[in-house]
């Protein structure tokens, strides 16, 4: 796995818009066989859990592995982590890794989960004129650059006959671009589960569309190239425990929230809607998927939302170039 070279980092960080101090992870870290380091975000409730239930641990550690874990405020900031070496293993939407592999990042899609189209939407004002996808031309739309929505809003935008260049995109993280909403600074959010749940219940805006006939809005779990070279057992150990984390929640969506409800600062309530938008179910990656990734890579090429070409198959373990 190689880092980033300067020119395609700098463009990968300047696409974020994010800062050096909001990326300030360690220098290239090299393999460890005993440690395996865990990145996550907040929302991501099945790696949450799995973290508050120590069942990951219990289940590596036959394996000899201690489990490390590392939060990360968005699926960008992760795969640059990932890329970097400061982490083993993490989970994201499926726009970040496309923006990666165009800079450089060498990593492994190693499962993704079922389509979960109504995790994520756009939401207005209850009081806006914008009454259609349509009437968002030349709005100001707020979303996390390079995030799954990035994709998602491009995609919808499309199906109903705009580009996205027909849009004033404001990049913003999901906090801010709410606060951006809610005082009007900006006309629409794309966003995803709970945040999107979040803002429905609590403050007074409505759905204009969500993902469904636009965009799959699969999740992957992704691994350090040579970590799941070496190590794949503890992978393989790994998606199975979630696997399991995933049933437990489907089998009791009220208790799975409850438990997160504390670690997430949300209602209870708007934890366990947001999670039955998810499938929390996780599969191999098959060539549908790569294929539909390959899709977003294209297009995201056609708007020059990334610097070069890539072929989305080479971040796996079966298929590489030559």
């Amino acid at each position: 796995m190689k880092p980033l070279d300067p020119i395609s980092r700098r463009h990968f960080l300047a696409m974020l818009g994010a800062s050096a101090a909001s990326l300030a992870l360690p220098a290239r870290a090299a393999y460890e066989a005993g440690k395996f380091r865990i990145g996550y975000q907040k929302a991501a409730s099945t790696l949450v859990l799995a973290k508050a239930n120590g069942s990951l641990e219990a289940r590596l550690r036959p394996l000899g592995v201690d489990v490390t874990w590392a939060e990360f405020a968005a699926g960008p900031q992760l795969l640059e982590g990932l890329n970097v070496g400061a982490i083993d293993f993490g989970y994201v939407g499926e726009a970040p890794p496309v923006f990666a592999q165009a800079a450089g990042a060498d990593f492994v899609y190693s499962a993704y989960e079922v389509p979960t189209p109504l995790a994520e939407g756009v939401v207005v004002a209850n009081t806006s004129p914008i009454k259609t996808v349509a009437d968002l031309k030349r709005r100001k739309v707020a979303f996390n650059k390079g995030s799954d929505v990035h994709w998602f809003l491009v995609a919808l935008l499309r199906k109903h006959g705009l580009d996205f260049g027909d849009i004033d995109p404001v990049y913003l993280a999901p906090a801010d671009a709410r606060a951006a909403l809610e005082r009007g600074s900006v006309d629409a959010w794309a966003i995803w589960d709970p945040f999107l749940t979040a803002v429905l219940d609590q403050s007074p805006v409505r759905l204009l569309a969500n993902a469904e006939g636009a965009a799959d809005h699969h999740q992957f779990f992704l691994s350090q190239r040579t970590f799941v070279t070496k190590r794949p057992d503890v992978i393989k150990a790994t998606l199975e425990s979630l696997g399991q984390t995933g049933q437990q929640i489907r089998a009791d969506y009220a208790g799975a929230a409850a438990k997160l409800s504390p670690i997430q600062g949300l209602d209870a309530k708007v934890i366990e809607q947001g999670l039955r938008h998810y499938a929390h179910i996780y599969k191999p990656v098959s060539e549908p998927v790569l294929a539909a990734q390959q899709r977003i890579a294209d297009t995201f090429l056609q708007l020059k939302l990334i610097p070069r070409p890539i072929r989305v198959a080479d971040a796996t373990l079966l298929n590489t170039t030559g």
